[in-house]
Formats: C-alpha cells, sequence, structure tokens
C-alpha cells in the first residue's frame, strides 16, 4: 500500500498541510514549511517516504519551470532591458567570483584542481525557486535588491549551460549523453537560437491569435489546457535542444507579458505553480541524507558555513560596486547565499563526467540541501534583525518629521498631480487634511505655499496614528504608485477598518484590486481628463455642444457601472475568461448606447 500513487500523495499533502501553516503562523514563511515537511517525511525520519523521493523530484522540478513562466508573464521587455546591467554585470561577477573564491577553498584544503574548479562552480548556484517565492511572499521582489536578486539568478540560469558543457571537459574520461550526443557543435548551436527564435515567434503570431479563438468559446478548462500545454511543449523543446526549460518558459512568459491574456494566464497557472513548488521544496527536505551527517558533523557543516559565507561577502561585495543601498545589498547577500537547486544536477553530471567521486558528491549533495533549508531562516534574521540595523542610520537621509494632525478630518497620502487637486479643494471648502508624502521636494514647495504637509511613509503605522487616523472621517492615497498605494491601503484597512478610504487608481486592474481591498470609492487616472477631450473632440467632429456632452455623460454613466460589475466579479475571483467577456459585453453595449444617442442615425 505505501507504494501506491495514492498513499504518497496522501503523505505530500498531509505534511503540507500540517507543517505550512504553523510556519507561517510562526513568521518562518511557507517554504521553509514545505522543507520540513519533507525533512519529516523523508526515510530518516518519519520514513513516508522512500528512494521514490528522487523521481518526485524530476516531476517536482516542473513547478520551477512553471514559476518562471509567471514571473516572465509580469516582466515587460522594457524591463529586462533596463536590468540588463545587473543581469550581466551583477550576474556575471557573482558567478564569475563565487566559483573562484570557493574553488580556492577546495583547493586549500587538498582537493585537486579539476573537482576544486567544478565544486566552485556547483556552490555558485543559488536557488530560483526558494528564493523568488520567499521575495514574493514577503513583497520584496519589486525592491532594488529584489530586482538585483532576480537579474542575478536570471544569469545563473543561463550560466548552467556553459558550464554542463564544460563539465565534461573537467572530466577524466569524456561523457556524450542525452540530446547532444553525436551531433556537431555547430548544429547545437543553430537548434538553441532557432528553438529561442520559435518560442519568441510562436508567442507572438500563434498563441495569442489561439488564446482569441479560445475566449469565444467561453470554456476555463481550454484556456487552462492551452496554458499548461505552452509550458510543456516549450520545456519539451528546450530540453531537446540542451536549453534549460526554466529559461525558454521565463523567455515565452515574457513575449507575453504585453498580452490581453496575461493576467488569465498567471490566474490559471499560479494553482499548478504553488503545488508543484511546494512538492519540489518536499523533495528537497526528504533527500537531506542524515546518517551521512551524523557521520561527518564537522565537514559539511563546515562546507554550508564556508560557501555560504563566502558566496555572502562576494554578493555583498558586488552589490555595492554596483551602486546598490545598504538595505538592497544585505537583501542581495542574505537572499542568495544559498546553494540552488540546480546544483543537484550539477553534482550528478560531475560524477558523471568522472570529475569526482561518491566521496565528494555525497557531502556536498548534503550541503546543498541544508543551505536551502537554511534560507527562509536567513530571511527572519534579515527582517529582524539586519536590515533594521542597517536603515536606522539616516544621517545622509531627511529625518521624517513629526506629525501634529489637529485633529484634521481627512489625512490624505500623497500630493502631487492628483493629490494637490484634491488637498487644494477641500481645504477651500474649508476641511483641514494631513497631508503625507515621501518626496521632499514637493514638501518643502507646499509649506513655503502655507499648507500642512510633512515627510513621511504613509505605509508607516505610528506615522498614520500620528496622522490622526484613528480620530479621522477620511483616508485618501493619491500616490502614483500602483504597489504602494495597495500596500497603503492594506495597512489601513487592517489596522484602521472603520476609516473610509478613497483612492486613485492607475488602471482597471489597478482599480479591481483596491475595491478588493474594501476602498470606497477609486478613480483612475486620466479618466476624466481623457473624457473631456473626447467630448471636445465629438463637438469638433461637428456634434451640437449639448449633443456631445450628452453622448458623454451616458458612456460615462454606462462606464462606471460596467466598471463596477467587473470590480465585483475581481473580487469572487471568478475566471478571468468571464472578465475579459463580460468586458467585450461592456463594449458592445456603450455602442448600442451611443447610437442611440446620436441625431445623425
Amino acid at each position: 500500500m505505501t507504494d501506491t500513487v495514492l498513499f504518497q500523495a496522501f503523505v505530500y499533502l498531509c505534511a503540507a498541510v500540517v507543517c505550512v501553516p504553523i510556519a507561517k503562523r510562526l513568521g518562518l514563511g511557507a517554504v521553509l514549511g514545505y522543507l520540513v515537511a519533507g525533512v519529516l517525511v523523508g526515510p530518516n525520519v518519519l520514513g513516508a517516504i522512500g528512494g521514490e523521493g528522487k523521481h518526485v523530484m524530476h516531476f517536482a522540478e516542473f513547478g520551477v519551470v512553471m514559476m518562471l513562466f509567471v514571473v516572465g508573464l509580469e516582466l515587460q521587455p522594457a524591463l529586462l532591458w533596463r536590468l540588463r546591467r545587473s543581469i550581466l554585470g551583477l550576474g556575471g561577477l557573482q558567478v564569475a567570483a563565487s566559483a573562484a573564491v570557493i574553488a580556492a577553498g577546495a583547493l586549500a584544503l587538498g582537493v585537486p584542481w579539476r573537482a576544486a574548479l567544478a565544486v566552485g562552480l556547483i556552490m555558485a548556484m543559488s536557488s530560483t525557486a526558494i528564493v523568488l517565492s520567499t521575495l514574493a511572499e514577503r513583497g520584496q521582489l519589486k525592491t532594488g535588491g529584489g530586482q538585483a536578486a532576480f537579474a542575478v539568478l536570471l544569469f545563473q540560469d543561463i550560466a548552467v549551460i556553459p558550464i554542463l558543457a564544460v563539465f565534461p571537459l573537467l572530466g577524466v574520461a569524456e561523457v556524450k549523453a542525452g540530446a547532444d550526443a553525436g551531433r556537431p557543435a555547430w548544429m547545437t548551436a543553430l537548434l538553441v537560437i532557432g528553438a529561442v527564435g520559435g518560442v519568441v515567434a510562436a508567442g507572438r503570431f500563434v498563441v495569442r491569435p489561439a488564446f482569441q479563438f479560445l475566449a469565444t468559446v467561453r470554456l476555463r478548462e481550454s484556456f487552462i489546457a492551452a496554458a499548461l500545454l505552452i509550458v510543456v511543449a516549450i520545456a519539451l523543446l528546450m530540453e531537446q535542444v540542451g536549453l534549460s526549460p526554466a529559461l525558454g518558459t521565463f523567455v515565452a512568459g515574457v513575449v507575453l507579458a504585453e498580452s490581453e491574456y496575461r493576467h488569465e494566464l498567471e490566474a490559471d497557472l499560479e494553482p499548478f505553480k504553488g503545488l508543484l513548488l511546494g512538492l519540489f521544496f518536499i523533495s528537497v527536505g526528504a533527500q537531506i541524507d542524515f546518517p551521512l551527517i551524523a557521520r561527518a558533523p564537522g565537514t559539511i557543516a563546515g562546507i554550508v558555513v564556508g560557501a555560504m559565507a563566502l558566496k555572502l561577502g562576494v554578493l555583498w561585495l558586488a552589490g555595492r560596486m554596483f551602486g546598490l543601498d545598504r538595505p538592497a545589498r544585505w537583501l542581495l547577500a542574505f537572499a542568495l547565499a544559498q546553494v540552488g537547486e540546480f546544483a543537484f544536477v550539477l553534482i550528478k553530471f560531475g560524477t558523471d563526467s568522472k570529475i569526482f567521486d561518491g566521496a565528494i558528491a555525497g557531502p556536498l549533495v548534503a550541503a546543498v540541501a541544508i543551505s536551502m533549508l537554511l534560507t527562509p531562516l536567513l530571511f527572519v534574521v534579515l527582517e529582524r534583525w539586519v536590515l533594521p540595523a542597517v536603515t536606522v542610520d539616516t544621517s545622509d537621509a531627511r529625518p521624517q518629521d513629526a506629525v501634529a494632525h489637529d485633529d484634521a478630518a481627512v489625512v490624505l497620502a500623497g500630493h502631487g498631480r492628483f493629490g494637490q487637486i484634491v488637498a487644494r479643494l477641500l481645504r477651500s471648502a474649508g476641511f483641514r487634511c494631513t497631508i503625507l508624502d515621501l518626496d521632499p521636494e514637493i514638501v518643502d514647495v507646499v509649506r513655503r505655499l502655507g499648507s500642512k504637509v510633512y515627510y513621511g511613509d504613509a505605509s508607516r503605522i505610528d506615522l498614520l496614528h500620528a496622522a490622526g487616523c484613528a480620530h479621522a472621517k477620511l483616508f485618501v492615497v493619491a500616490i502614483d504608485d500602483a504597489e504602494q498605494a495597495t500596500e497603503i491601503v492594506k495597512t489601513v484597512r487592517e489596522h484602521f477598518p472603520r476609516l473610509p478610504i478613497f483612492a486613485r487608481a492607475r488602471d482597471r486592474i489597478h482599480y479591481y484590486e483596491l475595491r478588493k481591498l474594501g476602498v470606497a470609492v477609486a478613480r483612475r487616472e486620466l479618466f476624466g481628463s481623457a473624457v473631456e477631450l473626447a467630448t471636445e473632440a465629438l463637438r469638433a467632429l461637428g456634434l451640437r455642444g449639448h449633443t456631445a456632452h450628452r453622448m458623454a455623460r451616458r458612456w460615462r454613466d454606462h462606464e462606471e457601472r460596467a466598471l463596477e460589475d467587473m470590480a465585483a466579479m475581481w473580487a469572487r475571483d471568478e475566471a478571468r475568461t468571464n472578465l475579459f467577456a463580460r468586458l467585450r459585453q461592456a463594449l458592445e453595449e456603450a455602442e448600442r448606447i451611443m447610437r442611440d444617442e446620436d441625431p445623425r442615425v
């Protein structure tokens, strides 16, 4: 019974359901919960998982492939171009420097130079799966340090390809296996270029029309099947030409980042990605060889501490060389100090290539797994002790102002182009506002005009209390950063649940998210001025003034109703296919309303 698929599925699910909520409750994160679950059910503790855990790992690694596809969907090509310096410069420096210092350490311990170089390259890799999941879970992926960590991880994924090509040259005997066996180098290069080009072309000219057709069917299962088909097909193609499947799916995700179906793809794949990543982390925990650790605890502890300390130092120095601020440098260093999942592949390839034997491979596997297990704990140390210590020293930055709210009726976050209009109108009507802004130039300029505005981060609980949120009648979010605005809304909603929130929405999706969080009123940027411009355009095209204003008013009323309907769908987490179907229906209804109002018809 214990060897059946159902029993193994039961074991994995029980481990995840029990350990992950406990880890989350303790503030350790879901990743550590999965890893501990794998340790508990593994062959060395409860023994519920045996040798089949290694086979499960091959299946679970598909979660990493899906994760990079979803990450690619969130990155537009312009962002990648902006990160090119970090990807090539910072990523290249980290891999080269980490491999060099670790190889030097291995040489000093008496390891032959070929094996030492291979060990350096193996230990230079970091865990894409753990780091990206943890950064996203903690809301740090879009920070300066998070973006630098992502750039380095992307370079590492690319670097696996030349490393795999170098390993046979380091081996005692030449080994040829897999898709490249007996294939000339020039043909392999052409296949690689053709595969990447094919992925880009398919994303632009095949996938979009296919999804347009599936949208007319209005069947959620078709979208899910198509999304899975894309990921599986690309992963299979990349394997056939010797590339990383994760890298191939990432490229496809970037190509589709500007597609109108991006959110649907992300929503459809998210459950599969989360489940497979959890399975991957459980499998990593189950593979830790505790008998080996018990036989040589000093050796393995030395490998873990030495490798992680050397990588942490290299990453910190690299971050400083590339101009990262102190919190970003420490986030980069702590996030990527571990050794990643690709190390398991490289260790096996190293033994197959006769670079080193089991006496080196065994402790390396244990050290890699332990370093991955320690990563969530490093994040806890980083957030609780390191980041507060490095951000307390603000001698070069302006200190936040002490706030005296004077029982103002309104607390307003953001006094830019949008917020200043709101503040001026409210003040003209006799309502006092407490204004918070993080731009010191705006603060100084507005103060010269005689208005009360305070320099401070509106996401800080102590500042919100000082600003008088507990007594205010209204909180207005008027900043232009959508993610920061969303975080402020979450904070205010959590700590001041009875305080009504009005907010500036960057676009439709941001509007839906704000309404889902309970924002009473949200207004999209540029919407009102765009409607006014369109009204003037109707007049310029020959319509009477009152007719143009009446048509614009009818269209605006319809648009607001349709927006609220779709916001309600978003809040219920309904299928995104239904959302787009409702959007198309709203466009058709708007056209019909305008035809009814047009006196020329």
